[in-house]
């Protein structure tokens, strides 16, 4: 009996060897391969330098009229081309030039359906394209990865799709996640020694793609269904009380999401990775030239703490002015009014206390922008008026928050808000929301967003410490630009920090904070302590500002997930240094040869002696250094350095 079904099974095998057409697409090093089987299905494989990373991979996607696209295909054409451009963002989140070079597979079947596959340097990426008749209904797709054995992942666990993405990522064997275990993307594999990042990018009417465990190592792709009905919570809360029996319905012509794995060497190598960026839509703003980036001055996390005033602090005019002057005087673009300027329910009506004309007037001739938070539901119900009134206010733009949701009908309001905001001189920046996927490249407005565990959880939880902290910048933000919001000046160490919700501080040293917005990409980089605080700390204050918000070039140096990170960002002529810990004190080594040939002036921003126990003590030095010098930089417990290079 055993023979028997050995025999059929090798039958079945040869059969299927026989009929499948094997392909492949090499990076334009050479280093990545990506290959290509269509047979009775369609499963690809990638490896880097000859390591298998992703083997027998089957993807489809499957139609409510019953059929799957990518089983029992016929090959109609094969065609290898390739991209070698320059980008030049128009925001420069990353680098100022983006090197777009990649090989290319395009694999079209006779079903009207086709497959294109990209090699980059820096990783691989898959889309499907349909050019099918009338709207199609999807009904679900098929993204079923398979890893070698003794796999890892740093998985962002979650525990529903209504979720604001705000995850702690969980170092677990691959081998342990089941199909119970839900996780948000990007998520984090290593993999034979090499890092794998599966991610998403250009997503537009379709949902957002999530993954489930399902053990021996494979991780498959989950999606939304589209929502049927809905109960509104509160005014921000839009829950899904029960949805189709599909995905997403939408246009029959059309290419969806790229699946993206981003592969580095090393952890220190994927914050150098731009694939969400290249493979997003290109710029649809003709003009650009009112998009600014900058730092804002933030009210929410601190709960308007200002003291040393003659006014009672709150939500009124008089706070606002004081963030207004605040912000002029430090050279601060923006200054955000956060909950509660408006009557909830009606985006359209500012509480009495506040005049938001009166204060982007104020703001205006203090060459300073004011930006408003919304609730997304209550937006979208108005937004047409809500937009051209903001800009008829003076309004620079929205931080829109609460949306929770990824499936195609909120999908839809992101395009929707920035592009209508980009029609009203206005920039975004999305709260409790999904992760980036490249929208900045197509609606550059679109500045940053959050998706992240950030630092407002300091208000009510211990989780976001120094060991978040350096996860981070290797998951969620090699995916985009995150608003995680750093800037604390009450820094405590691990025993005696205690979440504070209205006078909140932060877990490890003050230069940690202050490493942070050399680290942690975001245009829009708030400063989320009292403006008291800062004008107290005018110091610390001052090296932030100092700090640029968007970059000409990235170098990562050395970097351990969730351990420790230390990178080098270009702006100009100017080079800036940032380093973070855990809560394990460590010695680090700097070669400054990365630096052209020159002299040049480091000013500094470290750790005092006594952080370890004193967390708020640092010491701010100057010296100078040549391209070559090496340095040793110590970095207490939960610590940071910073430093700004400057050519004399």
């Amino acid at each position: 009996m055993k023979r028997t079904i050995f025999l059929a099974l090798l039958i079945l095998l040869t059969a299927y060897s026989s009929y499948a057409k094997e392909y492949k697409v090499a990076s334009p090093d050479a280093k990545i391969t990506m290959t290509v089987n269509v047979g009775t299905d369609i499963r690809l494989a990638a490896s880097f330098d000859g390591k298998e990373l992703i083997s027998n991979s089957k993807i489809a996607m499957i139609l409510a009229n019953g059929k799957i696209l990518g089983e029992n295909e016929k090959v109609t054409k094969v065609a290898f081309t390739k991209i070698n451009d320059i980008l030049k963002p128009v925001v420069a989140n990353k680098k100022s030039e983006i090197a777009d070079n990649c090989n290319i597979l395009i694999i079209t079947l006779k079903s009207g359906f086709s497959v294109q596959f990209r090699a980059y340097n820096d990783g691989v990426a898959y889309r499907f394209e349909t050019s099918l008749k009338d709207e199609i209904t999807v009904k679900n797709e098929i993204a079923d990865f398979v890893f070698p054995a003794g796999s890892h992942a740093w998985y962002p666990l979650e525990t529903s799709f209504m979720s604001h993405n705000e995850r702690t990522f969980v170092f677990s064997s691959l081998d342990t996640l089941e199909n119970k275990h839900l996780a948000s993307l990007p998520t984090l594999f290593q993999v034979n020694g090499v890092d794998v990042l599966i991610t998403e990018s250009d997503i537009e009417d379709y949902p957002g793609m999530w993954l489930t465990g399902a053990k021996s190592g494979k991780i498959s792709g989950t999606w939304s269904r589209y929502p049927e009905t809905e109960k509104l919570v509160r005014d921000r809360d839009l829950k899904i009380a029960s949805t189709k029996d599909y995905i997403a319905k939408t246009s029959g012509t059309r290419t969806f999401p790229w699946r993206v794995f981003v592969i580095a060497p090393n952890d220190v190598k994927l914050l150098e990775s731009d694939m969400v960026y290249k493979l997003a839509a290109p710029n649809k703003i003709a003009d650009t030239k009112w998009i600014k980036p900058g730092h804002v001055a933030w009210d929410w996390w601190n709960a308007n703490n200002i003291y040393g005033v003659d006014f009672k602090s709150g939500i009124n005019n008089e706070t606002y002015k004081y963030y207004i002057d605040f912000a002029s005087k430090n050279g601060i673009e923006y200054i955000i009014l956060d909950e509660g300027w408006y009557k909830l329910g009606n985006v359209l009506e500012p509480v009495p206390e506040i005049n938001v004309p009166e204060l982007c007037q104020y703001a205006e001739t203090k060459h300073v922008g004011v930006i408003l938070w919304v609730v997304w539901k209550t937006f979208q119900d108005k937004i047409d008026d809500a937009v051209a009134l903001y800009e008829k206010w003076g309004v620079k733009g929205v931080k829109v928050d609460f949306m929770q949701r990824d499936d195609q009908k909120v999908v839809n309001f992101y395009l929707e808000a920035a592009r209508k905001t980009a029609e009203h001189h206005l920039l975004i920046d999305f709260h409790g929301a999904y992760k980036p996927d490249g929208l900045g490249r197509t609606w550059p407005n679109a500045l940053t967003r959050e998706g992240v565990k950030g630092m407002e959880n300091d208000k009510w939880s211990k989780d976001i410490n120094p060991d978040h902290d350096v996860t981070i910048p290797f998951t969620r933000m090699v995916a985009g630009p995150m608003d995680y919001t750093p800037g604390a000046m009450i820094n405590m160490d691990k025993a005696n920090f205690t979440p504070r919700f209205t006078r909140p501080e932060s877990q490890g040293t003050r230069a940690h904070q202050v490493a942070l917005y050399v680290i942690y990409e975001s245009p829009l980089q708030m400063l989320s302590d009292s403006p008291s605080n800062y004008m107290k700390e005018q110091e610390t204050t001052d090296f932030i500002v100092k700090i640029p918000v968007v970059w000409d070039d990235i170098i990562g140096i050395d970097g351990k997930v969730g351990d420790y990170l230390l990178l080098a960002r270009r702006s100009g002529k100017e080079w800036f240094v940032g380093a973070i810990t855990d809560w394990t004190s460590r010695d680090m080594d700097l070669d400054l040869s990365f630096l052209p040939a020159g002299n040049y002036s480091m000013e500094i921003f470290k750790d005092g002696i006594n952080a370890d126990k004193y967390a708020e003590d640092y010491k701010h030095l100057k010296t100078n250094v040549k391209s070559g010098d090496k340095m040793k930089i110590h970095l207490a417990p939960g610590g940071g350095w910073a430093a700004r290079i400057s050519p004399e």
